[in-house]
């Protein structure tokens, strides 16, 4: 804790306290024990025993399969895979197969980077719908494909330059799909001594077929940002006062690091009760040992602004 009470100290404390904060959030530093439990769980998702069991749960009249073809490169090689593996059939429209299937490891590195790409089955009653989900379904998956191009060519950069140790993971994970929207998350992981995870969130509107905006589910010109923002900040309270391990930047000392309030491009997602949930990566409102971080927002914080899906 910092005394403020002498000003002209102070202002040398704070700037000393930001720059501290900007290299650890720069340097995405994580305790050993938050980068095992992360790179636990991700590994966890390649299961495909517990996939198939959660894939079931959410297409219980749907046959779960899942057939992935593995390519373990050599060490030296930077050869990539293009998996055929077809995850199971999703909803009416939307299924996901494994693009690529990028695989590396030696003693001082691993890869571990599934790409996946999202197709989509024609909509005969709505050849418009069709077009436009189509284009959608392309964007995002050029989307992902850059991003995990990029993460693949940092991953070998690394190689050639022998640089210390590193753990690279990318997965995927269907959060929800109906008869309305369509939600996947990407995840991706990167560890070197610490680690730092981070995703991205695809919500497509079926009916529409276009990607959804934070903004696209509410009635024009309402001010959404203001109760989801108080909410989450209740959200954060409430947890930091059930658990002292858990720190939010909420009352900071330091004004600057604070959360005040979400934006229209803050990361969101729409889970299978149709309830918004704000995600945010590491460092952003809390110490990178919280990890990401959601909050689910109850429909009853958006009372009379939630347009009509």
């Amino acid at each position: 804790m910092y005394n403020f009470s002498d000003k002209d100290k102070n202002n040398d404390l704070v700037e000393e306290r930001l720059k501290i904060l900007k290299k650890e959030y720069h340097n995405h530093e994580m305790p050993v024990e938050e980068v095992e439990k992360m790179t636990k769980t991700l590994k966890q998702m390649t299961d495909t025993t517990s996939f198939k069991k959660r894939s079931m749960i959410k297409c219980a009249t749907v046959a779960a399969a899942l057939v992935a073809a593995m390519i373990i490169l050599p060490n030296t090689s930077s050869t990539v895979a293009h998996a055929m593996g077809q995850i199971p059939v999703l909803g009416k429209l939307i299924e996901v197969v494994t693009f690529r299937d990028y695989q590396y490891e030696s003693e001082r590195h691993t890869a571990n980077i599934e790409v996946p790409e999202i197709t989509v089955d024609e909509v005969e009653e709505s050849e418009q719908v069709n077009e436009v989900l189509n284009q959608t379904v392309k964007d995002i998956n050029t989307e992902i494909q850059d991003i995990t191009n990029e993460i693949v060519a940092q991953f070998e950069t690394y190689l050639e330059d022998e640089q210390g140790y590193q753990d690279v993971m990318v997965k995927s994970e269907i959060l929800a799909t109906t008869d309305d929207y369509f939600t996947l998350k990407l995840l991706c992981y990167q560890g070197a001594g610490s680690g730092y995870q981070w995703n991205y969130y695809y919500t497509i509107d079926l009916t529409t077929g276009e990607r959804l905006k934070l903004k696209d589910l509410f009635v024009e010109g309402a001010d959404y940002i203001t109760p989801i923002s108080e909410n989450i900040k209740e959200q954060m309270q409430a947890q930091m006062d059930a658990d002292e391990m858990v720190h939010y930047w909420l009352h900071d000392e330091i004004e600057e690091l604070n959360f005040k309030s979400i934006t229209e491009d803050t990361s969101f997602y729409l889970n299978e009760r149709g309830n918004i949930v704000i995600g945010f990566n590491e460092g952003d409102v809390a110490p990178m040992y919280m990890g990401t971080v959601e909050f689910e927002i109850p429909s009853d914080a958006l009372k009379n602004i939630v347009s009509v899906q």
